[in-house]
């Protein structure tokens, strides 16, 4: 097994098992500021989005945050609400196929990044209902930052 086929597995295993019981407005919150909390303690120049389709529950621009952030984020989630996986998962993918995303997908790269940050909010016995989406460090600091929270929050292990 490769490298990145290992990634794309670990990718996989942290999907299928960092899913939520429920998931509310209040959720999004707590969430939102524990993402806040972590990144400060590491003074990380994040931007982080949490959104249900197009209604973004929760952002928070850390200082020494860019304005580039902005468009990651609308790019990382629209590749997370067209695939239902995260966009580093996606990214990974195309890179095992040695494709673009408008090889992989016919999607435009200047509107879709399959870059990691952006991962799928997934209900139990719901399914799949928005994002959460961290933007300013490299995709594999992004997604990692994402995750780790995730497991406390979530308190699950992958």
């Amino acid at each position: 097994m490769t490298e990145t086929e290992a990634l794309l597995a670990q990718l996989k295993k942290e999907e299928a098992v960092l899913t939520f019981e429920s998931f509310t407005n209040e959720t999004a919150l707590q969430l939102g500021a524990k993402l806040v909390e972590t990144a400060l303690e590491s003074k990380l120049p994040v931007t982080i989005d949490i959104s249900r389709g197009e209604l973004q529950l929760f952002r928070a621009a850390l200082p020494q945050a860019t304005k580039d952030a902005d468009s990651w984020i609308i790019r990382k989630n629209r590749v997370v609400n067209q695939f239902f996986q995260s966009s580093y998962l996606i990214g990974t993918r195309m890179k095992l196929l040695n494709m673009t995303m408008q090889e992989f997908a016919l999607l435009d790269p200047m509107h879709y990044a399959a870059n990691g940050g952006a991962f799928p909010i997934v209900v139990d016995n719901a399914g799949f209902i928005g994002t959460i989406t961290v933007a300013g460090l490299s995709e594999q600091e992004d997604h990692e930052l994402v995750i780790s929270v995730l497991k406390t929050f979530l308190n699950k292990e992958v």
